[in-house]
């Protein structure tokens, strides 16, 4: 048993790496939505599906969808799109895995999402919303004509809603919680929501050498003090992700004081009234303003006891976190209940060539993932 998943694992890695040459820039792993490189994946993906007895189809924004059995099916998937300069693992291995696990259900289906990132565009999760019915607010004309340049037809996006007794996701943790605890796997238990501002504070520019420091109005200043208390508020709250990520600084030179800064403020949680509430006091009597408010995803508390059972029983911890980042899970849990397993991503890489897994890890995921399946739908 432990020789072929063994040898299963390692089909599965090889698989990401070979799709991880199917890219729009050679020498780095770059494929976005509905670009040239997705035909060559489309045709790999479609030839390892009807391998394992599955219906093959693309639909109108580009998900490849491998079908079996009724509409009471299992829904395994994640994305096939990347980041550019992208590792080979994020988002393909829950595909690739999908395909190993088809077998294990009677009624199933693998879909390969075309678009979570949304690098084309700054439009995410296009694949999933289609597959929900929620893509039409997203069609504005360059993704129309991105889907027209594919060989494929808008108007026909209602076809792409798919019905599911539930979604299943398996994904790289992306970060470094199940390395520092040396775990192969962990049970996500919510998606963070998230919330993103622009904070702007005003100051005087000034000469650095003539203006006293007593008679400054520095407003990097006055960002330098905020950035630490982003930093403090957040250590202080249990499971509080906050983070300032980019300042712009006016006028920008080195001999000048800065009269104007504007700097983002990213606010995550799992639970969405801690996010509000440390984003509200983050940002009072500031000048601020709010660019995304996406609420917390929780995983189905059903779907996700009997993955964490199928784990147990596979022998490893049962230990659970919640995602910082974002999946085509948080858009499936609309529709239908949905469950995530993530594997260690070594060292806590992602978006980034140097991401990778390890074949004991991709061997656990099998193991728990093959369980859980035929729990529910074997």
């Amino acid at each position: 048993m432990a020789t072929r998943l063994t040898a299963e694992a390692e089909l599965v890695i090889a698989r990401c790496r070979e799709l991880a040459d199917c890219t729009e820039e050679p020498g780095r792993i770059t494929r976005t939505f509905l670009s040239p490189p997705m035909r060559r994946v489309h045709e790999l993906v479609g030839w390892w599906m009807r391998e394992v007895g599955l219906e093959v189809s693309i639909d109108a924004v580009g998900n490849i969808r491998g079908v079996r059995g009724s509409e009471r099916r299992l829904i395994i998937g994640s994305h096939l799109d990347t980041v550019p300069n992208a590792g080979a693992f994020d988002g393909i291995l829950g595909v690739v895995l999908g395909i190993a696990l088809a077998n294990e259900c009677r009624d199933v289906a693998v879909v390969g999402f075309s678009e979570e990132e949304g690098v084309k565009f700054g439009v995410p999760f296009i694949g999933s919303r289609a597959v929900v019915g929620t893509a039409f607010e997203l069609m504005d004309s360059r993704v129309e004509e991105s889907i027209r340049a594919y060989g494929l037809e808008p108007g026909r996006l209602g076809e792409a809603r798919m019905a599911g007794a539930g979604y299943f996701e398996i994904h790289i943790e992306q970060g470094p919680v199940l390395e520092h605890h040396d775990l192969s796997v962990g049970i996500v238990d919510a998606i963070a929501g998230q919330s993103r501002y622009s904070v702007t504070f005003t100051g005087s520019a000034n000469h650095a050498g003539t203006t006293p420091m007593h008679l400054r109005n520095d407003a990097l200043v006055q960002c330098a003090k905020w950035i630490l208390e982003v930093e403090r508020t957040a250590r202080a709250t249990d499971g509080l992700m906050a983070t300032v990520g980019r300042c712009e600084v006016s006028p920008g030179a080195g001999n000048v004081i800065a009269g104007l800064v504007r700097a983002s403020l990213d606010v995550r949680h799992k639970n969405d009234s801690v996010r509000r509430s440390a984003a509200a006091a983050l940002i009072e009597d500031l000048d601020a303003t709010l660019l995304m408010d996406v609420p917390a995803t929780p995983m189905d508390a059903a779907m996700t006891a009997q993955l964490a059972d199928a784990v147990e029983q596979e022998g490893y911890p049962t230990f659970r976190l919640t995602s910082g980042a974002g999946h085509d899970a948080m858009v499936m849990a609309q529709a239908m209940p949905a469950a995530m397993l993530f594997v260690r991503s070594p060292n806590g890489v992602s978006h980034h060539p140097d991401e990778t897994v390890r074949l004991e890890d991709v061997e656990a995921a099998l193991r728990c993932a093959k369980r859980f399946v035929r729990s529910r739908h074997g």
